[in-house]
């Protein structure tokens, strides 16, 4: 298929996930580090006349209402386009692993079709529209590696050295609803700020769902198990079953077991469509 847009829709780690209480109304504040990482979806869209949205799936299957789609008509509905589109997708980023890829698939669509179809939003309208898909969609539309407050809301760009982390995915998923509505989960962390994590930064703080989610999922205990193994310091990202751990040697050997996926990552300055939506207001 000929594309006039192929482009990239990158993962992101929390480097930690602190719980830090709970609002009346149930949402949970925390804190967090969000960096964006080299392990990439890719979205590749073809102007259509007509209206119509289409969607192909080449590496695995979505659902027929996913987030892309649903990104894709929310822009066309806010801006009344008359233009169409067909996206192909190249899935990587593995589901249900606390990586954000369908949000990252959103906000890449967003901005690529912002251009696509000549809309000109800002940056703030994308990022209004993209908190209807998704809590994190907004990190990914600002483009930058970020202190992350609140409900998800309060996102403080921060900038982060060069690294390297091996991320190891095991083959079951876990559902965020069922950690965080878990009578076990640690609710209560000392609320730090950006300085405590600078002083530390790689080596800062811990993933408050992991206790609690290497329960439900006893694959995540293994995986743990596994980079632990093999002299790394390994934790949870978000609330899915994957972990990672911070690479100081380089090392691009890792022995894992055939159903679990794994992959060597260097972290993102910005986000490769950074510039993509004015930030003019």
């Amino acid at each position: 298929m000929k594309s006039l847009h192929d482009v990239p829709a990158p993962a992101k780690l929390n480097l930690f996930l602190h719980i830090t209480g709970r609002r009346p109304d149930g949402y949970h504040l925390l804190q967090s580090v969000f960096m964006l990482i080299d392990w990439c979806d890719t979205l590749h869209f073809e102007k259509r006349s007509g209206g119509g949205i289409s969607r192909e799936d080449l590496t695995v299957a979505l659902p027929d209402n996913d987030l892309i789609t649903r990104a894709a008509r929310l822009l066309q509905t806010h801006t009344g386009c008359a233009d169409g589109v067909h996206i192909a997708v190249e899935k990587q980023i593995p589901a249900q692993a606390g990586m954000g890829g369908g949000s990252s698939d959103a906000a890449t669509c967003l901005l690529a079709l912002n251009r696509l179809w000549k809309l000109n939003l800002k940056l703030t309208e994308l990022e209004t529209l993209g908190l209807k898909l998704g809590a994190d969609v907004p990190f990914f539309l600002r483009g930058r590696n970020a202190w992350v407050e609140g409900i998800g809301e309060k996102i403080t760009p921060i900038d982060l050295p060069a690294a390297d982390f091996w991320v190891l995915k095991p083959p079951t998923g876990i559902e965020t609803s069922q950690i965080f509505a878990h009578p076990d989960l640690k609710r209560d962390t000392n609320a730090a700020t950006i300085s405590d994590f600078a002083a530390h930064t790689y080596d800062y703080g811990h993933n408050d769902l992991q206790a609690v989610a290497q329960n439900l999922c006893p694959d995540i205990f293994q995986a743990v198990r596994l980079l632990n193994e093999h002299g790394l310091q390994a934790r949870m990202t978000g609330s899915g079953s994957a972990v990672f751990a911070h690479c100081m040697d380089n090392t691009k050997k890792l022995s894992v077991p055939e159903n679990f996926l794994s992959r060597f990552c260097s972290n993102m300055d910005i986000h490769p469509l950074t510039g993509w939506a004015s930030s003019e207001s």
